[in-house]
């Protein structure tokens, strides 16, 4: 018998709008998976008939991830996430550096780079953090100001996991490797939402996660040019290239590789659906309910993520209202769910710890409808009156 009791929610029909935060398993990722678990259970290290089933499957998905972002597959090493995808990278270039040590980042990144970051000052490294405009974007010339001799490693997200503003990778780029600086990009929001050409933007270093890619949680992988040299966070075997030791995940991995595959293919025709889905609900949003606006929609983003104000509505209340009429919506970064502080992210654009507070993020995925975004909307409206009224009355 179970130690745990699954929990009975209500019977309501939940509709999902939180794909930055994790998203559902593909049915042909699922299969997959499951076949993998099936019939593929050998350690890819070993050398025997299921070992070398194993390893195949393993070198296949590298395959798959590494024509996502037009690269190498040899430099595709996988990780068991977005977050070590991202200490790897950075803690990993700094520490293999040596003498006085500098690294460059923005004040709008993930956990997973500010606390990287934050170990490194400990460890006696310097740390500047770019502040952003309104806009939620990164001036460049802002980071060539910023580069010193003693740079070792510039990290700069491809696209904001709260507001879904796209950075000017390319530039940046360009202006490290004139530097000859290392550059780091976060790309675990933008994968298979916009195009990823690793040799078009230039970078030396990419961090993806499986599980935003509509695969398995616990994988991810980093893309590490060659020639860029890194210490390993953990260690043991020679697993990855000696960069990340330790047994893989091959069902893990063999569905996000299915996963990339399957956003290769679809990348383009989603992009241009949910974008317009993503449009309907800001416009019916802001012309049906007063004191609201989209926060930095003023830049490119990526085409599934809104972030709204509604003044005088607390928005963890308004998650908590949406939820009980069937809509799963967040407040921001799910990795910063319950924190005390408002949103680092929104009110380095700016926004007052109020306004910041009152924000919501909806992120669409491939399972939302037109139908579904009219729902939310109405649903919306009557939650925000409902909240602003008992507001005004407490």
């Amino acid at each position: 018998m179970l130690g745990t009791r699954l929990i009975k929610w209500p019977l309501v029909q939940h509709i999902y709008f939180d794909h930055n935060a994790t998203t559902p398993l593909d049915p042909e990722v699922f299969q997959t998976v499951v076949a993998c678990l099936d019939q593929s259970y050998g350690n890819a290290s070993s050398i025997h008939f299921f070992g070398q089933l194993a390893k195949q499957r393993l070198e296949a998905a590298r395959r798959q991830l590494a024509a996502l972002i037009h690269a190498a597959p040899p430099q595709i090493v996988f990780t068991g996430g977005g977050t070590e995808s991202d200490n790897l990278a950075v803690l990993g270039v700094a520490r293999a550096a040596s003498g006085h040590r500098h690294v460059i980042t923005t004040a709008i990144e993930h956990p997973a780079v500010l606390s990287a970051c934050a170990q490194l000052e400990r460890e006696g490294v310097a740390v500047t953090r770019l502040r952003v405009g309104a806009a939620g974007v990164v001036d460049p010339d802002h980071v060539r100001a910023a580069i010193s001799s003693a740079t070792v490693l510039i990290s700069v997200m491809h696209a904001n996991n709260e507001l879904g503003t796209v950075q000017p990778i390319a530039e940046i780029a360009r202006i490290a490797r004139e530097a000859g600086v290392p550059l780091h990009v976060d790309g675990v929001q933008a994968l298979g939402k916009i195009p990823v050409d690793i040799a078009a933007l230039g970078v030396d270093l990419y961090s993806m996660s499986a599980h935003k890619l509509y695969a398995p949680k616990g994988v991810g992988a980093l893309y590490v040019r060659k020639g860029v040299h890194l210490k390993p966070l953990t260690f043991g075997g020679h697993h990855e290239r000696d960069r990340r030791p330790g047994t893989e995940n091959v069902p893990g991995i063999a569905g996000f590789g299915a996963a990339a595959e399957i956003a290769a293919e679809r990348l383009q025709f989603e992009a241009t659906r949910i974008a317009a889905l993503r449009d309907r609900l800001e416009a019916s949003i802001l012309a049906r309910i007063p004191g609201t606006g989209v926060n930095g929609a003023a830049s490119p983003r990526t085409p599934n993520t809104t972030n709204i104000y509604f003044d005088g509505v607390d928005g963890e209340a308004l998650v908590i209202a949406l939820d009980l009429r069937g809509f799963a919506v967040s407040t921001g970064s799910a990795c910063s769910s319950g924190a005390v502080t408002p949103s680092h992210v929104l009110t380095a654009i700016g926004l007052s710890a109020q306004r910041a507070r009152a924000s919501i993020r909806f992120s669409l995925g491939t399972s939302n409808t037109t139908e579904q975004i009219d729902a939310l909307v109405t649903a919306i409206e009557a939650s925000v009156a409902h909240l602003r009224r008992i507001s005004v009355h407490a």
